[in-house]
C-alpha cells in the first residue's frame, strides 16, 4: 500500500496536506496547460479561434462533467470500502466501476456528437466561429473514452489516499501537451483541432500512467468471484454516481445559457468571457483540490465511523479554502486588467474581461467554501443535496442573468456567478451540519448498543481476513 494515505489514522491535517499539495500541483499543472493551450490558440490563430474554444467550454463541462461527476460518486464507496479495509468488496466495487464506465463513455460519445450542431445553434453560437466549434467538439468528444479512462483511474487512486500518482501523470501528459499545440499549431497551422487532437492523446497517456499504478496494487490484484456481475452492485454505484454526474451537468445547463446571453452580445463579449472562465478555473483550484481532499478523507472515515475526525477534517480543508481565497480572490480583485490581457491582444476584449475579474474577486471565497462543504455532504455518501444545490445554481444563474444583462450588459455574467456560488454554499452548509449530527448521534447509539454485548459478540472477520474491533 505503499504511496497510500490511510485518512482513519494519525494527525488530520498532517494526512490532508500530504494528500493536499501533490492533487493541488496535479490541478495547478492541468490548468496550467489549459491556460498554455489558450494562450496558443489565442496568440496563434487569433482571438476568433480562441472564441470558439471558449465558446464550447460549457458543452465539455456538460458531457465531461457529466463523466466527472460518476466518477467521483463511484469513487466514494471505493473510499468507504477502503476506510472499512474490506478489499474484497473493494476489488468487487471498483469491477463494476469499469463495467459502467464503458457502457456509460458508449453513449456519451454517440449523443455529444450527435447533438453538437444542434446545441451549438442553440447557443447563439456566431457563423464566424461554428465551424471551429464543431471542429474541436468534434474531435474532443469522439475521443471521449481517454478522458473518461483518466478520471475513473484518477479518481481510484485518490480514493485510496494516492494523489502522487496522478500528479506524475499530468506532469507527463502537460509536458506532451503544450509540445504538441505549439507542434500543430505554432508549426504546421493546422487550427483548432491541432489543440483539440494533442488533449485526446495526452487524456490518454496520463491514464494509462494511472492504470499501470492500480495494478502494481497487491489488494487489487484479481481473486476468484470479484469481477462476477452483480445488480445490487451496480444499482449502488449508479445511486451514488449518477446524482453527481447530473449535479454537474446541471451546472453545465446553467453555463450554457449564460454563453447563450454572452454570445448574443458578440464576438469579442464571447472571447472575454473564455478569458474570465480560465481565470475562474484557474484561481478557484487550490479550494477545488481542498474539496477533493475532503471527499476522500470523509469517505474513508465514514467508512471507519470516526466522525470525530470528520469535523477535525473539515475545519483544516475550510482553512486551506479561505487562505487561497485572500490571496488569490486579492489578485482578481486588483490586477484585473493585466491578467486580461495575459491571454487576450484585443483592447476591446481586454476592457470587457477587466469588467468581470473583480467582481468575482471579491467573492471567490464563496465558491471555495462551497467546493468543501459540497464534498463532505459527497464523501458522507449523500449525493443528492449536491444535485439539488446543483439545480439551484443552474436556477441562479440564468434567473440574475436574464434579469440583469439589459440593465448591468457583460458585468451580468460576473453577477450570475457570485449569486449561484452563494445560494449553493448555503444549501450544501446547512445540509452538511444536519447531516453529520444526525449520523453522528446514531452511530453513538449504534456503539452503545454494541457496548452491552459480550466481548466475543463484538467482533468480526472481514473477508479478507481482517478482525475488526467495534
Amino acid at each position: 500500500m505503499s504511496g497510500n494515505i490511510d485518512f482513519t489514522q494519525g494527525k488530520p491535517s498532517r494526512a490532508i496536506l500530504r494528500f493536499f499539495f501533490p492533487m493541488l500541483a496535479t490541478g495547478m499543472l492541468q490548468q496550467f496547460y489549459s491556460f498554455a493551450d489558450t494562450a496558443i490558440v489565442g496568440r496563434g490563430l487569433g482571438d476568433n479561434a480562441l472564441a470558439a474554444v471558449g465558446n464550447m467550454g460549457s458543452l465539455c463541462f456538460l458531457i465531461i462533467g457529466f463523466s466527472m461527476g460518476l466518477a467521483n460518486g463511484f469513487s466514494v464507496l471505493i473510499a468507504q470500502r477502503y476506510g472499512e479495509k474490506n478489499f474484497s468488496e473493494l476489488r468487487r466495487t471498483m469491477s463494476a466501476m469499469v463495467r459502467l464506465a464503458a457502457m456509460i463513455t458508449g453513449i456519451l460519445t454517440i449523443l455529444s456528437i450527435a447533438f453538437l450542431y444542434p446545441v451549438l445553434k442553440l447557443m447563439q453560437t456566431d457563423k464566424s466561429i461554428i465551424g471551429d466549434s464543431l471542429t474541436y467538439g468534434y474531435i474532443l468528444f469522439g475521443g471521449l473514452s481517454s478522458t473518461i479512462f483518466y478520471n475513473m483511474s484518477a479518481g481510484i487512486l485518490r480514493s485510496l489516499g494516492d494523489s502522487k500518482t496522478p500528479l506524475r501523470a499530468i506532469v507527463v501528459s502537460s509536458l506532451l501537451n503544450i509540445t504538441m499545440d505549439s507542434f500543430f499549431i505554432l508549426v504546421l497551422h493546422t487550427g483548432v483541432w491541432g489543440a483539440a487532437a494533442a488533449t485526446v492523446v495526452s487524456q490518454i497517456i496520463s491514464g494509462t500512467v494511472c492504470l499501470q499504478k492500480l495494478r502494481s496494487i497487491d489488494f487489487l490484484k484479481k481473486q476468484d468471484g470479484d469481477f462476477k456481475p452483480d445488480g445490487a452492485l451496480y444499482g449502488q454505484l449508479m445511486k451514488n454516481g449518477v446524482p453527481m454526474a447530473l449535479m454537474n451537468s446541471i451546472t453545465a445547463i446553467g453555463c450554457m445559457a449564460v454563453q447563450y446571453y454572452v454570445n448574443g452580445l458578440g464576438v469579442a463579449f464571447t472571447s472575454a468571457y473564455s478569458a474570465c472562465s480560465k481565470y475562474i478555473n484557474m484561481f478557484m483550484q487550490p479550494a477545488c483540490t481542498a474539496g477533493f481532499a475532503m471527499s476522500a478523507y470523509t469517505g474513508q472515515n465514514f467508512g471507519a465511523k470516526r466522525f470525530d475526525r470528520i469535523g477535525e477534517g473539515l475545519k483544516v480543508c475550510l482553512f486551506i479554502a479561505l487562505t487561497a481565497y485572500a490571496v488569490l480572490g486579492t489578485v482578481m480583485t486588483f490586477f484585473p486588467e493585466w491578467l486580461a490581457s495575459r491571454l487576450l491582444s484585443g483592447r476591446e476584449q481586454i476592457t470587457y474581461a477587466a469588467e468581470f475579474l473583480p467582481i468575482c474577486g471579491a467573492m471567490l471565497f464563496a465558491v471555495d467554501m462551497l467546493f468543501v462543504f459540497r464534498n463532505a455532504v459527497q464523501g458522507m455518501g449523500f449525493p443528492l443535496v449536491p444535485m439539488i444545490s446543483g439545480i439551484a445554481e443552474m436556477v441562479l444563474r440564468i434567473g440574475t442573468i436574464s434579469l440583469l444583462i439589459g440593465q448591468t450588459g457583460f458585468k451580468a455574467t460576473a453577477y450570475a456567478e457570485i449569486c449561484a456560488w452563494t445560494g449553493a454554499l448555503v444549501l450544501n452548509a446547512s445540509a452538511y451540519k444536519i447531516i453529520f449530527a444526525r449520523e453522528k448521534e446514531a452511530n453513538a447509539d449504534d456503539m452503545s448498543y454494541l457496548s452491552c454485548m459480550p466481548e466475543r459478540d463484538r467482533s468480526g472477520e472481514h473477508p479478507d481476513g481482517l478482525s475488526v474491533k467495534y
